[in-house]
């Protein structure tokens, strides 16, 4: 990151200077909702919430990928991490995740091969070195990792790695945004959309969204001038009642996207119905591997169909990703739960809402 760009998006007099804008043009009571996590711990790493007029809400919405993982779905990485003769892979923030009965980290305790890596390509050579073990990668994210994901299948594949597969948890951002719209009891006066899956997705991914809910949506970088630019666009679009998709973020994010990521995706994954931790099933919001990449589709090879199951005893995680309560509300907060003994995905994410709220609150 260069001086200038610091210089530019952590200026103290302009963020002082939006601030006072936001706060001359506010005059509704408005809940704004943060769609991605990296946003939401930026919000909080900065003060942002402290510096906005009282009526103005911001809410922590499902752009943690590991805190809207389902239930079923972590139970399935635990099932895994049991099976005799296989190497489990995972990015680290799912390692304390509760399952129904155990987490990654104390089967790891107990003697399961669990390994964390920062890529599926780390998976492919731990596939590649071990070659009489299966190696399963625990595939968690949204479009910014999945073209990666889908990358590292293409080159296992070429290569001729047949030991290595993974368990497709992919979800795709606009679709969540449509379901959030139609559940009852959510309010949302206004969209702060994720900065780094528009890199990948471009604008256009969310028109459809917008047009169909007509709720101003502003697309934005993680520092704290591109965030309070954001808050004070919504804030005048919701003032004046003239609401637009805009991209607010135009030094990364284009109209269409980043087009060769997505020819890559699309080439090895399928749109697929998928369950997300506190909204249920939504059409069309997954990415299942296409029939022609069965061979490395781990639920598959290995006959994986997990059961739905009740997400933890008086968790809010789920309707804190909905933007229905915020961490404090839950019962567990502080309490049984903590980074320490966390029941939920919320408190153990880098990128949880839980977390950020007891890291910074």
């Amino acid at each position: 990151m260069s001086l200038k760009y610091i210089d530019e998006y952590r200026d103290s007099d302009l963020a002082r200077i939006l601030v006072k804008k936001i706060q001359a043009t506010s005059h509704k009571k408005l809940r704004l909702m943060e769609v991605c996590g990296t946003h939401t711990m930026s919000i909080f790493k900065h003060g942002i919430r402290s510096v906005l007029p009282g009526h103005i809400t911001l809410l922590s919405g499902p752009g943690c990928p590991v805190c809207v993982t389902a239930q079923r779905d972590i139970d399935a990485f635990v099932q895994f991490s049991k099976k005799e003769n296989v190497i489990l892979t995972t990015f680290g923030d799912l390692m304390k995740v509760p399952g129904s009965g155990s987490s990654l980290a104390r089967e790891k305790a107990a003697g399961a091969d669990v390994r964390m890596v920062y890529s599926a390509f780390d998976a492919v050579a731990i596939a590649k070195e071990n070659p009489d073990k299966q190696v399963v990668f625990c595939a968690v994210g949204f479009e910014t990792t999945t073209p990666t994901i889908a990358a590292t299948i293409l080159s296992a594949r070429g290569e001729g790695v047949t030991n290595f597969s993974i368990y497709s948890a992919n979800k795709l951002t606009p679709p969540a945004l449509a379901a959030l719209m139609e559940t009852d009891g959510v309010k949302i006066d206004g969209f702060i959309l994720p900065g780094h899956v528009s890199v990948i997705t471009g604008t256009n991914a969310y028109r459809q969204t917008f047009e169909k809910y007509d709720i101003p949506s502003v697309i934005t970088g993680f520092e704290p001038i591109d965030i309070l630019k954001a808050v004070l666009i919504l804030v005048e679009q919701n003032e004046t009642g003239v609401k637009a998709l805009v991209n607010g973020y135009p030094r990364a994010v284009s109209e269409n996207g980043n087009l060769k990521a997505k020819a890559i995706l699309n080439q090895v994954f399928e749109l697929c119905d998928t369950s997300w931790r506190g909204i249920g099933e939504i059409p069309s919001s997954g990415m299942c591997l296409k029939e022609e990449f069965k061979d490395f589709d781990a639920a598959k090879k290995f006959n994986m169909d997990m059961p739905d199951v009740l997400e933890p005893a008086g968790c809010a995680c789920g309707q804190i990703l909905m933007g229905l309560k915020t961490p404090e509300e839950c019962k567990l907060y502080k309490k049984k739960c903590t980074p320490m003994t966390p029941v939920g995905p919320c408190m153990v994410s880098s990128e949880g809402a839980c977390a950020a709220f007891y890291r910074y609150s």
